[in-house]
């Protein structure tokens, strides 16, 4: 095949002029297009991987026809903000559930495993995306670290990497870019925006907790969308600015219900509204669907279907500047298509990626590319402390001790802060579980310095035992939440046997765990897999009283030092606002 692109774009043009055959005319089908808002009958020709045209004559010459049976042809769906290593799967593995729910592109921004790894990790995850069947296009991670001198991480991000990362022929954007790196004035991270700019590409926001003047200063910043809303009135000051919003529906950060429903109501131009799932564990990416799942769940609240399927692809690709590539089913773009029977009901029978059937009956009708990750991403986790009980005391000199206390809320990642008065036993702070209030501990896991930040959490309602991961956003050291100091030691231990994961355990015993040896962060298992021991550690933590559907990607959360209004990281507890230290006993 001819690899000359000024060639092969001569060659779409032969095709259309009808001096060359197409190799595929996908015929029968009822066209959504998404820039007329019509739903055309047509018979779409395709050339090296292209749409040639959405009106193929009866007698032109192809390699190959299918009847489309008289299914819509959808364009493929785009994720607009994804942390692909929070899915605990590697990229091979999530486009295996992604795909056939329809997903033709993800918009992805690595910084889990660029704090875990730095610039080579980022090569690593991205060495084999352009053999699979799915756009994987980059948003170059800003903030590595996202906190500095408030955290440790493994890897760094600097101005020079960045610049070399926006170069990339796959990068869409620079990744979001949180409040304090604007507001507080810091000239690096406006460079990387200027440098983004500079090559055409935009930059994303993440303006939680943002209004008024901080939010006219923030998008003076350079950046240009966000998808922390949680409220309506937040998405609509966005949108009066000139921010995009991107709708999050993850796991733990449901808000498409809210914004749809305001977006509904008030009836409010929708062309700067799109999707994203942002961090989402594929056992929900099974049940629930993926970017379908929210285009599915806004016609059901009173979204016209395409409306819905614009915001999840032309708005996106629009957005990012790649609509001459993605986004519609137009002549000239990538044939990224989805047949379905039903408009109101977005269930690919089959997916077409650059005009090759990907997914057929539902399934993946192509073969995955193998594996292929160095040996020394495996072998991240080299804990100093924390494999002992005694390296989390927190020596009080008792009987009862004030602490600050970090509030979580169910299906939100924002928390609260609170105060208690805890027990002290044997001269340190204990947990709790009367209160709902477990102990909470971020180990440094890089070999370092071995910190070990204390503080308290309430709302898993954990009895017993401990919970514990090192996917730990964004720095991804090591954070417990546990009921008693043995428990969280032995999740320690498990953690560094294991080179990463996700363990529950039960005084010296680990009732189940999840081991993501690759940076401590993903899995390259199958999914299957992957997705039955998730399961068994969720079940494990709901034996010991674990109130929350997906309790390990909360956890994930927890430690987050840029989400209102405390994290924790290995150094200690974060008040989000003031980007300062404070401490845990009052």
């Amino acid at each position: 095949m001819n690899s000359n692109p000024v060639q092969k774009r001569m060659e779409l043009v032969k095709t259309a002029l009808g001096k060359e055959p197409y190799d595929l005319i996908l015929q029968n089908v009822r066209i959504v297009n998404v820039y007329s808002e019509e739903i055309i009958p047509g018979n779409i020709g395709i050339r090296n991987g292209r749409i040639v045209t959405l009106q193929a004559a009866p007698d032109a010459k192809a390699k190959a026809f299918q009847d489309g049976e008289n299914r819509f042809a959808v364009p493929g769906l785009i994720d607009t903000h994804v942390h692909i290593d929070s899915t605990l799967l590697i990229p091979e593995g999530l486009t295996r559930l992604t795909v056939p729910q329809g997903t033709t592109a993800l918009f992805a921004d690595p910084m889990e495993i660029a704090n875990a790894a730095g610039y080579r990790g980022l090569e690593a995850l991205f060495a084999s995306s352009e053999q699979l069947p799915c756009h994987v296009y980059l948003e170059v991670s800003s903030r590595v670290p996202t906190a500095p001198g408030l955290e440790t991480t493994g890897g760094e991000i600097g101005l020079e990497d960045t610049r070399k990362l926006l170069a990339w022929d796959v990068t869409v954007s620079l990744g979001e870019l949180d409040p304090s790196k604007v507001l507080g004035l810091r000239e690096e991270y406006f460079a990387k925006v200027e440098a983004a700019l500079k090559l055409g590409k935009i930059a994303n926001g993440h303006a939680i907790g943002l209004t008024g003047a901080d939010l006219d200063a923030y998008a003076c910043g350079g950046l240009s969308d966000d998808h922390e809303c949680v409220t309506f009135e937040e998405a609509k000051e966005r949108i009066r600015r000139g921010l995009a919003v991107l709708i999050r529906e993850g796991s733990t950060e449901r808000n498409l219900e809210t914004l749809v429903s305001g977006l509904i109501e008030e009836g409010l131009d929708h062309r700067n509204w799109m999707m994203c799932t942002d961090d989402k564990h594929p056992n929900e990416i099974v049940s629930e669907g993926h970017i379908n799942f929210m285009v599915n769940k806004a016609i059901e609240m009173g979204l016209s279907p395409i409306k819905a399927i614009q915001m999840a692809s032309l708005n996106a690709a629009q957005h990012f500047r790649v609509d001459h590539e993605i986004g519609s089913i137009s002549p000239g773009r990538w044939a990224d298509i989805l047949l379905v029977k039903d408009l109101h009901y977005i269930q690919p029978e089959q997916v077409f990626f650059k005009g090759t059937l990907v997914v057929d009956k539902g399934q993946m009708a192509v073969p995955m590319p193998a594996a292929n990750y160095p040996e020394w991403i495996f072998h991240t986790v080299r804990l100093t402390r924390g494999e002992n009980p005694a390296d989390f005391r927190l020596p009080h000199p008792g009987p009862k001790a004030r602490v600050r206390v970090i509030k979580i809320f169910p299906d939100q990642i924002i928390n609260e802060p609170e105060e208690a008065f805890l027990p002290v036993k044997d001269g340190s702070v204990q947990s709790d579980p009367g209160q709902n209030i477990l102990k909470l501990a971020v180990a440094e896991r890089y070999g370092k310095n071995g910190n070990i930040g204390i503080g308290f959490i309430r709302g898993f309602g954990i009895q017993r035992g401990a919970i514990s991961s090192t996917v730990a956003h964004d720095h991804h050291n090591l954070i417990i939440a546990g009921a008693d100091d043995e428990s969280m030691a032995t999740c320690a231990r498990a953690a560094q046997a294991m080179q990463g994961g996700l363990v529950v355990a039960l005084g010296d015993k680990v009732l189940a765990q999840l081991p993501l040896p690759i940076g401590g962060l993903m899995s390259d298992q199958p999914p299957a897999d992957v997705i039955e021991i998730l399961e068994k550690v969720n079940a494990a933590a709901a034996s010991l009283g674990c109130v929350l559907p997906a309790p390990l990607m909360t956890l994930s959360f927890v430690s987050l030092p840029t989400v209102p209004q405390l994290g924790i990281t290995d150094m200690g507890l974060v008040h989000v606002l003031s980007h300062k230290l404070i401490d845990t006993l009052l």
